[in-house]
């Protein structure tokens, strides 16, 4: 369906969910979501997605502050739970890749996407980054690839980090891009195992983008490189 048709299904004193189909990519919003909850709903999706139910589909949303661990974690990658008052919970992810940070002022992209005609994980997770690097340039920030790990990086630091999971080629999980979280958060883990915690934001780079805008970017991308596949 062309154009924005935006269907709000609840209203606090901000809009908490909202649906809006794109050019062949169905897109999520929510305000802010419990982890738990976000899991539920992806594994909703990705068994619709599996029965030919529903579109590729995009979720944007952020949690409260909390560490998830995937199936690379150790477990001396949390050192720290109570940081700057706050206690942060730590989930079972189910993702690939190691221990990573989620809260307040990072726009989580969730993409529960069929790939089966192509069956190249990598290459979803190109698009991945491929995503963030083209919005984050409409910032005037440069960023790229690293050899140290996925991601999407600005010189030696990391500002989105990338982690996914596929059932029979129907993949989710996805990119989490640092706009202005509490990067004091981030000493609480050995993030994405690599003990430097080599971690930046776009508010740090001085980029002081609010989620929306960065949001309308990032969908404009999103549409061209997940609607056609």
């Amino acid at each position: 369906m062309h154009g924005h048709v935006v269907s709000v299904l609840s209203m606090a004193a901000e809009v908490s969910k909202s649906e809006e189909s794109r050019p062949g990519l169905e897109v999520i919003r929510h305000a802010r979501q419990p982890y738990p909850e976000s899991l539920g709903e992806q594994e909703h999706l990705v068994a619709e997605r599996l029965k030919g139910e529903r579109a590729n589909t995009l979720i944007l949303t952020e949690h409260p502050p909390l560490y998830t661990l995937g199936t690379s974690a150790k477990p001396g990658d949390v050192v720290c739970r109570n940081i700057d008052g706050d206690t942060i919970e730590v989930f079972e992810s189910g993702r690939g890749g190691e221990v990573t940070y989620h809260g307040p002022g990072q726009l989580v992209c969730y993409v529960i996407a069929d790939i089966s005609r192509e069956q190249d994980l990598h290459r979803h997770v190109w698009r991945l980054e491929e995503m963030v690097v083209r919005t984050l340039a409409d910032f005037a920030i440069e960023a790229g690839r690293n050899k140290r790990g996925i991601g999407v990086w600005v010189g030696e630091r990391k500002i989105a980090a990338v982690g996914v999971r596929c059932r029979r080629w129907v993949t989710f999980h996805g990119i989490a891009l640092n706009i202005d979280p509490n990067m004091n958060h981030f000493n609480g883990i050995i993030t994405c195992g690599m003990a430097d915690r080599p971690v930046v934001s776009m508010h740090q780079l001085g980029v002081s983008a609010s989620r929306a805008q960065v949001e309308a970017r990032l969908l404009v991308h999103a549409e061209a490189l997940f609607s056609g596949i």
